[in-house]
């Protein structure tokens, strides 16, 4: 048995929170992939740049708008897909190669399974090594969840794990989901072009966002794609690269292509969590505290694997805790949850933070709410946008923002002041009245609507 001060099961966010603090201990680094897990290797990062391109190629096409004669002759997908991943790729060697080369640290490939208190196994057969560390962080993520009436089907299909890394594009992709995920690669893979239809059981795409931004993005999304809400898929048949999908409506999908893009299931259950004595949440994720301790004494958790929000940030955000915590047991941090923002890289682009809508109502909150159109901006007369807009809700009592929606472009810039403000405690009417907005600009939508908040809020000064 090898025994370490750390082990840390996951080189995601995980590897992030050893830093110069730690080279006094030794540490064992365990992953069975790529370094850098989900973000770097197949989710945020390389998704983000793909959007890029996708937005490049939708400026081109609606340049004549704007008075411009510009046309779009073709996207080279191969080199689009070769520059992201030739430089994400060797990011991800570089960032294991620089644990391999630090003294402190051994970097330990192959799946992590608990056999005892803060004791793993890592590989198997006669490779197979155990260690055990005074302290353990889990940190192995989450992936793609795949539903029985495809997984049971014997039938190709493609999941964020893979899809971007095709060699060309589909003719015809079937997007099952409709959420983020589902949203931005469809953008993507309609700017390739391909054919997109996108099957949501929900009667509104993005169904987890404010009702306002899911009812407006279900609009602009069916304008571009063959967009099926309200309906389920029950089964697939046909033979590779010539689908067919059967929905519970009675109507089928014939695609080349299947993308899967249901939602995430956390790796805990490959990790025999129960052997180490780890608890999990019924929906799988591994239980921790604030302060993100485990039920196993020292053994914490941070991202996807525990977190109610699956977000890099919040993961990141979470390895400070995490980092702080182990070196600090007399004087534990908390995480905080206030006012998580997140982003969606579709085209209109969507940001949110707090709370929408739907859950003031459900939790009986007294509320104000404001709306902005970018069309009634300046800068939305530059951009000639017709669907953006900024949504703000407040306390009647306390001013206090309690959430913000924005649809439209550059929202996940725009939202950040929204989300100071609720991390910090500024009222709406400070956040509008004390700063000065630039004029003219995007950020016009939010300082309008938050003036039209106050008047809603009837505050003396507006």
């Amino acid at each position: 048995m090898r025994t370490y001060d750390l082990v840390i099961v996951g080189a995601g966010s995980g590897n992030a929170l050893v830093d110069a603090r730690f080279s006094d201990l030794s540490v064992a680094i365990v992953e069975e992939g790529p370094f850098g897990g989900t973000c770097l290797n197949r989710g945020c990062i390389p998704s983000k740049m793909l959007v890029h391109v996708a937005d490049l190629v939708d400026g081109i096409r609606e340049a004549g708008r704007f008075g411009v004669d510009a046309r779009l002759t073709g996207v080279d997908w191969t080199a689009v897909r070769d520059r992201v991943f030739g430089r994400l790729d060797r990011e991800a060697a570089e960032g294991e190669q620089g644990r391999r080369d630090a003294a402190n640290i051994d970097v330990l490939t192959g799946h992590a399974r608990f056999t005892g208190d803060r004791t793993l196994t890592v590989g198997s057969g006669a490779d197979a090594v155990t260690v055990r560390g005074e302290q353990v962080v889990v940190a192995v993520g989450s992936r793609p969840s795949v539903p029985p009436p495809v997984r049971d089907s014997g039938l190709p299909y493609e999941t964020s794990d893979t899809v971007m890394r095709l060699d060309r594009p589909p003719r015809h992709l079937a997007v099952l989901g409709g959420g983020y995920v589902a949203a931005e690669l469809a953008h993507v893979f309609h700017a390739a072009g391909s054919r997109i239809t996108v099957i949501e059981q929900e009667e509104v795409l993005l169904s987890a966002q404010d009702e306002a931004v899911s009812a407006a993005y279900t609009a602009v999304a069916a304008e571009r794609y063959d967009v099926r809400t309200g309906t389920a898929l029950t089964r697939v048949e046909g033979e590779p690269g010539r689908l067919r999908l059967v929905l519970d409506d009675g109507s089928t999908v014939e695609a080349d292509t299947l993308l899967v893009a249901v939602g995430r299931t956390p790796n805990s259950d490959r990790i025999d969590a129960g052997r180490g004595g780890i608890d999990l949440h019924e929906d799988g994720r591994v239980a921790v505290d604030p302060c993100q301790r485990t039920s196993a004494e020292g053994v914490f958790a941070l991202g996807d694997v525990s977190t109610a929000f699956p977000l890099k940030h919040v993961a990141n955000r979470e390895a400070e805790v995490v980092a702080h915590n182990l070196l600090h047991p007399g004087d534990q941090l908390r995480t905080s949850y206030e006012a998580v923002p997140a982003g969606v890289f579709t085209r209109p682009q969507i940001a949110q933070a707090g709370r929408t809508e739907r859950q003031c109502r459900e939790d009986g909150l007294d509320y104000a709410v404001a709306v902005r159109r970018f069309a009634d901006t300046a800068y939305g007369w530059a951009l000639e946008d017709g669907t953006g807009f900024c949504k703000v809700l407040a306390d009647r009592r306390t001013g206090r923002l309690l959430g913000a929606h924005i649809l439209g472009p550059q929202a996940a810039s725009l939202i950040q002041p929204l989300v100071v403000a609720m991390s910090c405690g500024i009222t709406a009417g400070d956040l509008a009245r004390t700063p000065l907005w630039i004029h003219p600009a995007p950020t016009e939508a939010v300082s309008n609507a938050l003036l039209d908040l106050c008047r809603e809020l009837k505050d003396p000064a507006s």
